[in-house]
């Protein structure tokens, strides 16, 4: 390692789906710079990620990104301790670009580099910030108490942990997951459907407040567990699944019961001669049916999160609940959590709304116990799109 190491300098590289980031973050709790260039206007017109698409503008992005990164940070490579980069999981073409570039950077500025799980970079986001605020208000325990209970909620995932400080690092402990769409994936679809736009998450949320919420009865059907699945807490609870396919159904056999479509297509066209539109554009060409539909559709989707994410906390005996990922962001699912924490009297805690998506903020921090524990990546590192975390629930 370089002999000016020591300042606790991390370079973080993310690139697992539509966003190219580089974030320089301080022994794991400051963060010093955090760029991100979205793919959002490449995507859209598609209704989701191309994941050929993805790769061509990481190939375009990732060197300003990382540039503009280490000029935010005041830094030079000189200064870094170490390079960490997103293994996996994550689309193949767009890992592949992210660990390239930085398996290029290690070797010229011959510095370590560590391989970070995406998923345990989204749980290290709301740790980073919990450091952070710990720093600031001088506090002698830590805010979350531990162990904690992690719900990673995204398009991509939906998946408990049971998070546990070892030491200087941490491990992990896979107590629920979703048995087909992911809760964001969910959004993304039924925004789609609805003729809304890219990414739909944001659409639904803004436009959910102009609706009834409780105008369509959706209802979740309990998802049995195969005998041989079971979490860890004494091993005979079965572990927590979650499914969203079924939703996107009836929101579909809703459209069609209720002859929706030709308003839908007016609205998507509609939307389609708006330069870069945005929810409030939609709100106008949406009639109190499609207002209350989509209200009752993010209910039902976040009361499932709620209901089950505390039931185990309470199963598992978790001392604090953390939620991360994109879905984070939801306005109404922070309400909703908030509100059944302070009824449960659990510790809960959510990232920023900037550490909510895919950043390289969470990447740093997520390696600043890897850097300590001195676990560096191989020269083999290559990307691993189903890459798990933690061990799984037997």
């Amino acid at each position: 390692m370089n002999e000016t190491a020591n300042r606790g300098l991390i370079l973080g590289i993310e690139s697992s789906c539509d966003e190219t980031a580089a974030a320089v973050v301080r022994n794991g709790t400051e963060t010093i710079s955090n760029i991100i260039a979205s793919q959002v206007p490449t995507h859209a017109p598609y209704g989701g990620v191309v994941p050929e698409l993805a790769s061509r503008e990481h190939l375009r992005n990732i060197v300003p990104v990382v540039r503009s990164a280490m000029e935010a940070a005041g830094v030079t490579y000189r200064d870094l301790d170490a390079i960490a980069v997103t293994e996996g999981p994550g689309l193949a073409g767009g890992l592949l670009v992210g660990i390239s570039y930085a398996k290029a950077l290690a070797a010229a500025a011959n510095k370590p580099l560590i391989a970070v799980n995406h998923l345990e970079g989204h749980i290290h986001a709301v740790l980073l910030e919990q450091a952070q605020l710990k720093l600031e208000s001088g506090m002698e325990d830590e805010p979350l108490p531990l162990p904690a209970l992690a719900l990673v909620v995204s398009g991509g995932h939906t998946h408990l942990y049971l998070a546990r400080q070892r030491g200087n690092g941490w491990s992990y402990r896979n107590v629920g997951r979703t048995v087909d769409d992911a809760a964001g994936e969910a959004f993304d679809k039924v925004a789609k459907l609805l003729g809304l736009g890219y990414p739909g998450g944001p659409w639904i949320d803004a436009l959910a407040s102009h609706g009834n919420p409780d105008a369509v009865p959706f209802s979740f059907s309990q998802v049995k567990s195969k005998p041989h699945r079971r979490d860890e807490a004494g091993g005979n609870k079965l572990a927590t699944l979650f499914s969203f396919s079924g939703i996107k159904t009836a929101v579909l056999r809703y459209v069609q019961i209720h002859n929706m479509h030709e308003s839908i297509e007016l609205r998507r066209k509609a939307l389609t001669q708006i330069a870069d539109p945005k929810p409030a554009d939609a709100l106008a060409l949406c009639d109190r049916q499609t207002l209350d539909l989509i209200a009752s559709f993010q209910r039902a989707v976040i009361d499932d999160l709620r209901r089950k994410t505390f039931r185990a906390a309470g199963a598992l005996g978790a001392a604090s609940l953390l939620v991360s990922g994109g879905v984070a962001a939801n306005r109404e699912l922070r309400v909703r959590f908030t509100a059944e924490a302070i009824e449960q009297g659990v510790v809960l805690a959510f990232p920023s709304l900037a550490l909510s998506t895919d950043n390289a903020a969470m990447i740093a921090a997520a390696a600043w116990p890897k850097l300590q524990a001195g676990e560096f990546a191989p020269a083999s590192l290559s990307a691993e799109p189903s890459l798990a975390l933690g061990k799984a629930a037997s």
